[in-house]
């Protein structure tokens, strides 16, 4: 039994280690492959930012107390399971390897 949660375990961290994984299986699908999407009408488009003001907002977003544009509900759900690691390194990622791709 703990080999088998040792192994779950891995295959989370792994999960979401690595920002491209974490694009695809959390944001990709309202904010677009290359975070090139405005989610929903309503966001700004994420790729256009900053990695200071990515990490702000889902930090936000995380703490539950950032409800930009209305999403804070859908966001809420999405940044919570990130760890701060995961979000500096998103937001570095973001904004270096995917600024301004379309």
């Amino acid at each position: 039994m703990k080999k088998i949660l040792g192994i779950f375990a891995f295959g989370l961290v792994a999960l979401y280690a690595n920002p491209a994984t974490i694009i695809k299986t959390k944001c990709a699908s309202c904010h677009g492959q290359s975070m090139e999407k405005v989610a929903l009408g309503k966001s700004a488009v994420v790729n256009t930012l900053s990695a200071n003001e990515i990490e702000e907002s889902l930090k936000g977003y995380k703490a539950k107390t950032l409800n930009k544009h209305g999403l804070g509900g859908t966001m809420w759900g999405q940044a919570g399971a990130l760890s701060d690691g995961d979000i500096a390194e998103l937001a570095k990622y973001i904004s270096t390897d995917l600024k301004g791709k379309k």
